[in-house]
């Protein structure tokens, strides 16, 4: 199973039978078997037939929308899990500021190791000195984790980090004609900060599905501050898969030249987004990043990322009924 993004303008979502099509005008450019789509995902002007909208919902699938840039609308998703007792314990960790804390390390502490790896495997084939540093830097951000008091201070250990690896993130970066000189985030004002805020919001949209899947209500979290209409517990069960799935995607998809400089539209503002082309390239190569199999670090048997999602979900449900002795966050070698 799968999740289907349809971003032609224009397009309309049907269900005929068991399956799920896609039509433009009188063109049919896709028709799949409903069993196979688990997640639709509509962006930009891309419509759906009221019947189609009630058959996948009956059978279960979510159904998100977001803007053509790539900006969270809102989605329809089946109704929330009965699973109350895990709630109540989300909740109750929550309001505890020890326990809150807690967790809070171990998301960072994630983030933090797998950064510095993906610094690392750039360092065997350049060791500049810079790069060296910030390596360095990493871990011993991590290795202060347990010492910190409070969640206000993983923050502040999770930021220098975050400065510590994107200061270094245009070394990363081989192909010709590209450059990265600092994060930006609301908006994007560089073609390479556009593909990594394209790319995080579909990572938080599938971290948001994993928790729900498990049964937590995603905008209740540890790290991340709640506010309204935020997805806070998504967003942290979201942090130690940023450099896993979409930055080492992102630098990819430039490094390989399947994204050029010139795929990157500035808008009024110096907003940049990516063209058309450009987004349906990024759609596929984060599709099959998913798909990839590697071995759970905890688990230990062979799980797809998509799968690897929900298995941190479950292992954080664990931590706080108490089955396991805290959250074990996902690091990569």
């Amino acid at each position: 199973m799968s999740t289907l993004y349809v971003s032609k303008e224009g397009a309309i979502v049907r269900v005929t039978g068991e399956r799920v099509q896609v039509t433009l005008q009188r063109e049919r450019l896709l028709d799949v078997p409903m069993i196979k789509v688990e997640q639709l995902v509509m962006l930009g002007r891309v419509g759906i037939t009221s019947p189609a909208l009630r058959a996948l919902m009956e059978h279960q699938i979510d159904i998100v929308y977001l803007s053509a840039w790539g900006k969270y609308l809102g989605r329809f998703q089946p109704p929330l899990s009965k699973n109350l007792i895990l709630r109540k314990a989300q909740f109750r960790a929550s309001d505890d500021p020890a326990q809150a804390t807690e967790l809070a390390r171990g998301f960072v502490r994630g983030k933090l190791l797998n950064m510095r790896t993906l610094l690392q495997r750039s360092a065997r084939e350049s060791a500049e000195e810079q790069v060296t540093s910030a390596i360095a830097q990493l871990k011993a951000l991590s290795k202060k984790l347990p010492r910190v008091g409070s969640v206000a201070e993983v923050r502040g250990l999770e930021g220098a980090g975050t400065a510590a690896y994107f200061g270094n993130f245009n070394r990363l970066i081989k192909a010709a004609g590209w450059r990265f000189n600092s994060r930006s985030r609301r908006p994007p004002t560089d073609p390479v900060n556009a593909l990594l805020s394209f790319g995080y919001v579909l990572l938080a949209n599938d971290l948001m599905s994993a928790c729900q899947v498990v049964g937590f209500d995603p905008y209740v979290g540890y790290l991340h501050a709640d506010r309204y209409g935020k997805p806070a517990l998504a967003l942290d069960l979201m942090e130690e898969f940023r450099p896993v799935i979409v930055d080492s995607l992102v630098l990819t998809l430039i490094n390989k030249r399947m994204i050029a400089w010139e795929d990157v539209e500035v808008q009024p503002g110096n907003v940049h987004r990516m063209k058309d082309r450009a987004k349906r390239t990024f759609l596929r190569a984060y599709e099959e990043r998913k798909r990839l199999e590697i071995k759970h670090p905890v688990f230990g048997y062979k799980a797809n990322y998509r799968r690897c999602f929900e298995l941190q979900a479950r292992i954080l449900a664990k931590a706080l009924r108490e089955e396991i002795e805290g959250y074990v966050p996902f690091l990569i070698k």
